[in-house]
C-alpha cells in the first residue's frame, strides 16, 4: 500500500475511534443527549476532524521508521501531540476535549505505521511492540512539546505531581538540563494518571481488559451496547483516575463499584441493568464535571482504535 494511502487508513482508524466513543451514551460522559457546561457534543465530532491530520501525519512518520528513513528518537510524539492539540483547540470552543486521548492515539498511530498491514488488518501483537518501542524512544524534546500541548489545552485536575509538576515555572527547564525523556515524566505520574500508566506499561488496560471486552461484545451486541458495557467494565476494574484527582480515590473507587453493579445486574439487557446505568449517570452528572470518567473514556477510545485497526467496520 503507497505511503499516503495507509496513512490516511490509520487515520481513519483512530478518527471512526473518537466518533464511536463520543456517541456512545456513557454515564457521566459528553453525548448527543447531554453535555456539560460549554462542552457539548459538536465540540467532540469537530475534534475528531481536527485531529485527524496529526493521526495521518504520526502514521506516516512511522512508516518511514519502517523504511530506516527515520529514527525512532527523531519521530518527535510530543510535537505531533501538540500540533493535534493545537488544531484541536482552534477548530473548537468547547475547551479540552481530546488530550488524554491524543496521548494514548498518538504512539498507536506512529505504531501502525511500522506495522505491516495484511487485507486492511493489522497485526496486534506487532503493533503493541512498536508502541513500546515509540514511547520508549521520546525524548526530552517530545516532554517539553507535551507540556505546551498541555498549557493549550488546559485541563483541569493535573496540580500536584511529586516532581516535574506541569504547572510549576520552572519544570521545563528541568527537564532539558537533566534530559528527561516523555516516556520517563509518565512514569512519574504514572501511579495516579492512568493514561501515564498506559504509556509506561504497554498499554495493558487498553489491550488486556478494554479491547477483548470490546471484541467479545460487539459478538452479539449494538455498537453502543458494546462500548458502554466496555466503558463500564474498565470503569469497574480501574478507579478513574480524573475522578481520583479532582475528588480522591475513596468516592472513584465508590463509583467504581456502583460499575460493578450495573454489570452485574445485566448492564443494558435488563430493565435492573439499565436502571442501575440512569442512576450512575444522574449520580456522576448531578455532581457536576468533577466526576466525568473521562481516563475511562479515553482508554474505550485507545480500544476503539485498535477494533478499527482489525477490521472493524460499523
Amino acid at each position: 500500500m503507497p505511503l499516503c494511502e495507509k496513512a490516511n487508513h490509520i487515520s481513519k482508524c483512530l478518527q471512526m475511534a473518537i466518533l464511536f466513543e463520543v456517541s456512545a451514551n456513557k454515564p457521566g460522559n459528553v453525548n448527543f443527549m447531554v453535555g456539560f457546561e460549554g462542552t457539548r457534543v459538536e465540540h467532540f465530532l469537530v475534534s475528531a476532524v481536527a485531529a485527524a491530520p496529526s493521526f495521518e501525519e504520526g502514521a506516516r512518520r512511522g512508516m518511514l521508521v519502517e523504511g530506516e528513513r527515520l529514527s525512532l528518537n527523531d519521530i518527535g510524539v510530543g510535537q505531533l501531540i501538540k500540533n493535534c492539540v493545537k488544531d484541536i483547540d482552534t477548530w473548537q470552543t468547547g475547551g479540552n476535549t481530546l488530550l488524554g486521548t491524543v496521548i494514548l492515539l498518538i504512539p498507536i498511530a506512529v505504531a501502525a505505521g511500522m506495522t505491516q498491514l495484511k487485507d486492511d488488518i493489522f497485526n496486534l501483537t506487532s503493533l503493541r511492540k512498536n508502541i513500546k518501542l515509540v514511547v520508549e524512544s521520546t525524548t526530552a524534546k517530545d516532554a517539553i512539546k507535551l507540556y505546551e500541548a498541555i498549557d493549550i489545552a488546559n485541563p483541569s485536575g493535573l496540580n500536584g505531581a511529586p516532581d516535574l509538576d506541569v504547572r510549576a515555572s520552572d519544570s521545563k527547564k528541568r527537564i532539558e538540563k537533566e534530559n528527561v525523556s516523555l516516556f520517563d515524566v509518565f512514569k512519574i505520574a504514572a501511579g495516579y494518571d492512568d493514561v501515564c500508566y498506559e504509556w509506561v506499561n504497554n498499554y495493558p488496560i487498553t489491550f488486556d481488559i478494554a479491547y477483548p471486552e470490546l471484541m467479545e461484545q460487539l459478538k452479539t451486541k449494538s455498537l453502543n451496547t458494546a462500548i458502554l458495557h466496555t466503558f463500564l467494565r474498565v470503569l469497574a476494574e480501574r478507579p478513574d483516575t480524573f475522578i481520583s484527582r479532582k475528588i480522591g480515590v475513596a468516592l472513584a473507587h465508590r463509583v467504581s463499584a456502583h460499575a460493578q453493579q450495573a454489570l452485574s445486574l445485566g448492564g443494558m439487557e435488563t430493565p435492573e441493568g439499565k436502571e442501575s446505568i440512569l442512576m450512575l449517570d444522574k449520580r456522576l452528572r448531578n455532581s457536576g464535571n468533577d466526576y466525568n470518567p473521562g481516563t475511562t473514556a479515553d482508554i474505550t477510545a485507545a480500544a476503539l482504535s485498535l477494533c478499527n485497526l482489525t477490521g472493524y467496520r460499523a
